[in-house]
């Protein structure tokens, strides 16, 4: 065989395998940035009342997802996180540095969509969104990792990168919490129930009746003095005129 027809074939064949691991290469890297994403409505530093969406990718073929935990990054409190769209049935809690949102469990293969509206995105050009991914069966796929070295993980967390800030953007003031509710002061008078008014106007009245009581027998006591008195005084008189 020709030396250039055996040339032609090895380049044919080089071209054949480079395209098969290209394809290779990019299939990979497609499905392992796939199985945890972020986008945003507006992608940029202290914009406000933006919606987050994001997508766990189903890798088991026998489980379904059941929950999602996702770790905020600084500068988002949990309290300014609202829930706009989830699978059917699925709630968000709020945790301490996040939240989580799960419900009913998803059919094996179906992957785990939801949005969150926040009040406001922080100064910062990327913030990523450590997430973990239950399902069914138990197993948790932890996509928590953050580039390092310009190297890529191998399970890494989403990550949504920013554009600057507005000019005269700034940071809203913090979400206003509930007060405690303050306890009375000594000063403060409770209100009374029927129950304890009816006490105290029943003891009201006892004690009325016994301040009459007293009246009643003093009078008598007084009387019985004058009257014993009087007759002690008209006794000596009728001794001094006898004797007169």
């Amino acid at each position: 065989m020709p030396t250039h027809h055996l040339a032609a074939r090895a380049s044919r064949r080089i071209a054949v395998i480079g395209a098969a691991a290209l394809t290779a290469t990019l299939a990979a890297a497609g499905t392992a940035a796939a199985h945890a994403e972020v986008e945003a409505d507006k992608a940029q530093a202290l914009a406000e009342n933006v919606t987050l969406s994001f997508v766990s990718e189903a890798e088991s073929a026998s489980a379904g997802f059941t929950e999602l935990r996702v770790v905020l990054p600084k500068g988002i409190d949990p309290a300014d996180v609202k829930l706009e769209e989830a699978p059917k049935g699925w709630k968000l809690k709020t945790i301490s540095d996040g939240y989580t949102v799960g419900g009913p469990e998803l059919k094996a293969g179906v992957d785990a969509e939801h949005k969150i509206k926040v009040r406001q995105l922080p100064d910062a050009k990327e913030l990523a969104f450590k997430t973990l991914e239950t399902y069914s069966d138990g197993k948790v796929s932890r996509w928590i990792e953050l580039p390092d070295g310009g190297e890529e993980p191998g399970q890494p967390a989403p990550v949504l990168k920013l554009k600057a800030a507005a000019p005269g953007a700034t940071p809203v003031s913090p979400s206003p919490t509930a007060s405690p509710t303050p306890s009375p002061t000594p000063s403060e008078t409770a209100p009374t129930s029927p129950a304890a008014t009816a006490q105290a106007k029943e003891k009201a009245a006892e004690e009325d009746d016994g301040s009459s009581t007293g009246l009643i027998i003093g009078g008598i006591v007084v009387a019985l003095l004058v009257l014993g008195g009087g007759g002690w005084w008209l006794a000596r008189r009728r001794s001094a005129s006898s004797q007169g």
